[in-house]
């Protein structure tokens, strides 16, 4: 799939709602128009109202599989969430990537960028395997980081963690992110739809 149609898949703008609780969910599904939330809670006994919820608003769930209790890490748990409704992922775990792209979920891989050898071995994942985007993290990295992997990967980038103010947001915007990930509900302000 070309990643200008992963990224209107996810999102139609420079910001994709993620939310920590069940309020903060059902403010994302009943108070944007981004197409997707990503979830950032859970465990399985909560999955199938999370999904149904999602559903009724015609909103994806984007599901951080690390931050998720109750499903196996593993072949077996990604295929779960498949057959269960849950058509994108974002992860560290590269097997678990694996298992998700064969299962034809959208695959988002998480990097967290600490320093030049997190930076290298970010990059040398995502080489051996190839996500549909990749999410950076803090989401205030340098622009000249976010240009080599840009250049080095070709696929979109979402920014997340320490995105604390619209500025914050413009930034990454203006240093090539294609959207970033927040759970401050105050910067859901220029994505609300209007009632």
């Amino acid at each position: 799939m070309a990643h200008l149609d992963i990224l209107k898949m996810l999102t139609n703008g420079p910001i994709i709602p993620a939310a920590r609780s069940m309020e903060v969910f059902k403010a994302a599904l009943t108070h944007t128009i981004v197409p997707s939330v990503v979830l950032l809670f859970g465990d399985i006994n909560s999955l199938p109202g999370l999904i149904s919820l999602a559903k009724e608003h015609k909103k994806r769930i984007i599901l951080h599989l690390d931050l998720f209790d109750g499903i196996g890490k593993d072949k077996a748990g990604i295929k779960f969430l498949a057959r269960a409704g849950i058509t994108a992922i974002i992860t560290t775990k590269t097997h678990l990537s694996k298992f998700a792209r064969d299962e034809g979920m959208i695959v988002i891989q998480r990097m967290f960028l600490m320093d030049s050898d997190s930076l290298r071995t970010g990059l040398s994942l995502v080489r051996n395997f190839k996500p549909d985007a990749i999410e950076i993290l803090p989401g205030a990295v340098p622009a000249s980081v976010v240009e080599e992997i840009i250049r080095e990967t070709g696929l979109p980038i979402l920014a997340g963690g320490l995105i604390r103010t619209q500025e914050d947001v413009d930034q990454a915007i203006e240093r090539g992110i294609s959207a970033v990930t927040t759970s401050r509900q105050k910067l859901w302000d220029a994505i609300m739809i209007s009632k």
